[in-house]
């Protein structure tokens, strides 16, 4: 344990790190290197206090590849332990996450590191190394890891490492952390990890081989009843269902039979046919909060062949009656992304005369994820959105207030606080698959689309301006201004309604977005896009006080329509233009300009036309324009005679 003066220094300096009120990164860089001297054998006792393991994230933040292995050897040895910490396990999974991207480095250039890294023995480690140690330290203990309240996350970290998959943000914050982790960071500096977009992450063969190690040690050391506990554990579902998604999206996994052992341990028949254990087994799942889970990862990954024999036997005949369901619905969300055109539209026909009870409940996802799957194989949707207009009534007004759950008018009064907290989340939840929802019906041309575009033009500027100020509806609305499917005299009617609310918009945190969405929505409505612009002007002060209204500012480019009113006109004609071009030829980016928007093209296109221009008339040449001002002066100059 760390003593009270310890205690007390390595709680300023977290302090003085999360403020980050440094004069420059040379200042921070001698600071964190004064932490470094001081923590010196202390490292374990700083991960393990509840007051200072703050400070050893917050330093893994900012460390150096050099620090981070010095970190992994004073870790060494002791990591079971510490993934098993209440508070050094986070400090395990902060040091995972920001030493995967150096595995991928050492990989790409191995020579240059091991000239310019060796350690303090003089002998080059590299972090590839360091992570097959601590495999081999946790190894034949991960199957009692999986189910540990702390380790657990830990170990989820380490198989995401392993496999050189990203780390995205949603998977982030759902499948690997806890929903009261906390956020720990530093001011003004963002936390940027390599990796955590999209593309998958190099990684060497042992990372491979230690993976598939570590699925074929838990499959032969759990048997099918095992397995199938940890499928409902609340803490060992997250850690099986993510074992299963890299064991079945391994490219060396060479179907059912070959390398899927986990899915062959929970679903040893083969084929699992009506009436077997594993038929009886999946069925189970469906119906259980934790269990559905892992069902939806067996139906999104596993082969074809297995997948099509559940479907049959479990699905084919009660997809009407498994959508109503508040948990199956989600499973059957996910068959339906993997149904072909005649299944889908087979289960269409089903899920039609469940609509009007799915609407009454607030569960849309299956109706969401059935008009995005009807668009692209391309299903007639005039039936479901006769179905959605029967469910959702016939008036336009009424229509889009029960799918966006507005307020009609104040709501009564309630005395019990937990109560009023309960039905605002509740509220909050239904706004939102609301606006999911009708974002998915105007992505879809034909009626779908129709019946949001009606609803919305059957709205007074009161209700508009409401909608505009609350962030799920705010998002309908700016899809509906941008989309291919809403017409020009859509989007003029609508925006005409928001005229002298623009400068309350643009100050707002929702409608902000909104008034950005204006400038494309206004693309051939040049007179609509000069009002906008008169009335930013006109509230400039209070916009330039907010840091929502400075940015809507620079996106309308208004310092130029304030000093050039006829360059900002030319410059907004210019990218309509370009997008028009863009749209009918698909623009060739070369070198030069690859990453660079369609503003910054069209503003280079303007430049250089300018610049041709200037060159024709030449330096001496006077243009008629400047002949008359020229002669005007010389007037002024001479004075009368």
């Amino acid at each position: 344990m760390l003593d009270q003066d310890e205690q007390d220094y390595f709680k300023r300096a977290d302090e003085m790190l999360e403020l980050n009120q440094f004069n420059n990164d040379e200042e921070r860089t001698l600071f964190l290197s004064n932490i470094y001297r001081e923590a010196d054998g202390k490292e374990l006792k700083l991960a393990n206090s509840q007051s200072c393991s703050r400070l050893m994230e917050r330093l893994i933040l900012l460390s150096t590849p050099e620090q981070l292995k010095t970190l992994f050897g004073k870790f060494s040895g002791h990591f079971m332990n510490l993934v098993q910490h209440r508070f050094a396990s986070h400090c395990c999974e902060a040091l995972f996450i920001h030493s995967a991207p150096i595995v991928t480095l050492e990989l790409t250039a191995p020579l240059e590191q091991q000239t310019e890294e060796p350690n303090k023995d003089g002998m080059y480690v590299s972090m590839e190394n360091l992570f097959l140690y601590t495999l081999n330290e946790l190894e034949g203990s991960i199957g009692f890891l999986m189910t540990d309240q702390f380790a657990s996350h830990t170990l989820r970290i380490l198989l995401l490492v392993l496999s050189g998959h990203a780390f995205p943000k949603t998977t982030v914050t759902t499948l690997l952390k806890s929903k009261r982790k906390e956020n720990i960071g530093i001011a003004g500096v963002e936390e940027n990890v390599a990796g955590s977009g999209i593309e998958k992450r190099a990684v060497p063969e042992s990372f491979h081989l230690a993976l598939g190690k570590i699925i074929s040690d838990i499959a032969s050391g759990l048997d099918t009843t095992n397995i199938r506990v940890l499928a409902t554990h609340p803490i060992g579902n997250p850690v099986l269902q993510l074992l299963l998604e890299l064991d079945l999206s391994r490219p060396s996994t060479p179907g059912f039979k070959g390398g899927s052992t986990i899915l062959r341990t929970l679903i040893p028949d083969d084929p699992p046919l009506e009436g077997t254990e594993s038929s009886l087994f999946v069925n189970g799942l469906m119906y259980d909060a934790i269990g559905s889970r892992l069902l939806e990862s067996i139906v999104k990954y596993a082969p074809g062949k297995t997948f099509k024999v559940i479907y049959k036997t479990q699905f084919k005949e009660r997809m009407g009656s498994l959508a109503r369901n508040e948990t199956a619905g989600f499973v059957v969300a996910r068959v339906l992304e993997r149904l072909s055109k005649n299944d889908l539209a087979v289960a269409a026909a089903m899920i039609l005369p469940q609509v009007d009870s799915l609407v009454q409940r607030s569960r849309t996802t299956v109706i969401k994820t059935l008009i995005n799957r009807c668009a692209i194989r391309g299903l007639d949707t005039s039936s479901l959105a006769e179905a959605l207009k029967a469910a959702y009534g016939t008036n336009e007004v009424d229509r889009i207030h029960r799918l966006l759950n507005l307020d009609s008018g104040k709501s009564d009064a309630i005395t019990d606080s937990s109560r009023s907290e309960i039905k605002s989340m509740e509220k909050r939840s239904s706004n939102l698959h609301g606006s999911l929802l009708a974002q998915a019906m105007l992505a879809v041309p034909g009626p779908l689309s129709e019946l949001i575009l009606e609803s919305l033009l059957a709205l007074s500027a009161p209700t508009l301006l409401q909608l505009a100020e609350d962030t799920p509806s705010c998002h309908v609305l700016q899809l509906s201004l941008t989309c291919p499917n809403s017409d020009k005299q859509f989007r003029r009617k609508v925006v005409q309604r928001f005229f002298g609310y623009i400068g309350r918009l643009a100050i707002d945190t929702c409608g902000s977005h909104l008034v950005d969405a204006f400038w494309p929505a206004t693309k051939g409505l040049a007179f609509l896009r000069e009002r906008i612009a008169e009335e930013l002007l006109q509230n400039e002060t209070s916009l330039r006080d907010t840091l929502v209204g400075r940015a809507v500012w620079r996106n309308w480019m208004m310092d130029l329509y304030k000093r050039r009113k006829v360059d900002w006109i030319i410059r907004a004609k210019a990218e309509d233009n370009t997008e028009v071009t863009m749209r009918k030829q698909p623009l060739k980016v070369s070198s030069s300009t690859s990453g660079k928007t369609a503003i910054e093209l069209a503003r280079e296109k303007f430049a250089a036309s300018k610049t041709k221009k200037a060159k024709a008339t030449g330096p001496n040449d006077i243009s008629p324009h400047q002949s008359d001002l020229s002669n005007r002066r010389k007037g002024s100059t001479q004075g009368p005679q």
